[in-house]
């Protein structure tokens, strides 16, 4: 079966990026060997993804589901990785604040390495909560990556609190969250 899909390997370096045009010399790489019908292969990576990724939804519903581990404890601890403006503007309610550059010094007096933790950033755009979940992955932690960081947290309605206290709670937008549906308002599920 042909894929559509190009699985050759690719040059990804920065100098490759910010080059303007191809050398002349260079030739595409048709040797690739993947084979793009191994469902156990694409079965691996999903799962793979799902043990080291969340997403908005399942955080919010897991902070305010009150099943926990400990009394008032969703079972992790909800990391913010962004630098201090980041963290006085808008943060999730409940977050510890501890910027990327600064775990391998101050995670050992912060976090209990039997308690997972669910690291986030701004968003989408940004691969800032990656890092910090590596950087307590290499520390001894169990590590998830929330997906969408601050700005989907925002963009789905979720409350923030930010330097001058809570923040107002935000409709949903719509292109990204289920709208509200029936008289009550209620938001609907996703249903993923």
């Amino acid at each position: 079966m042909n894929s559509p899909f190009r699985t050759g390997a690719r040059d990804h370096s920065v100098s490759r990026m910010t080059t303007t045009s191809a050398p002349a010399t260079e030739t595409p790489d048709t040797t690739d060997t993947t084979d793009t019908t191994d469902t156990t292969t694409a079965a691996a990576f999903f799962a793979a993804r799902l043990a080291f990724q969340t997403d908005v939804s399942d955080v919010h519903a897991a902070l305010t589901s009150g099943a926990s581990t400990a009394p008032g404890s969703p079972g992790f601890v909800l990391i913010d990785s962004r630098a201090g403006a980041g963290w006085d503007q808008a943060r999730i309610p409940g977050a510890l604040h501890l910027p990327t550059a600064d775990i391998p010094e101050r995670a050992p007096a912060l976090l209990d390495p039997a308690v997972p933790v669910v690291t986030y950033c701004w968003g989408p755009g940004c691969n800032g909560a990656t890092r910090a979940a590596l950087a307590l992955s290499r520390l001894g932690y169990q590590a998830r990556e929330m997906l969408g960081g601050i700005e989907y947290w925002i963009r789905e309605g979720f409350p923030v609190d930010s330097a001058h206290g809570p923040g107002a709670i935000r409709p949903a937008d719509p292109l990204t969250a289920p709208a509200p549906r029936g008289a009550t308002g209620d938001a609907a599920t996703c249903g993923c």
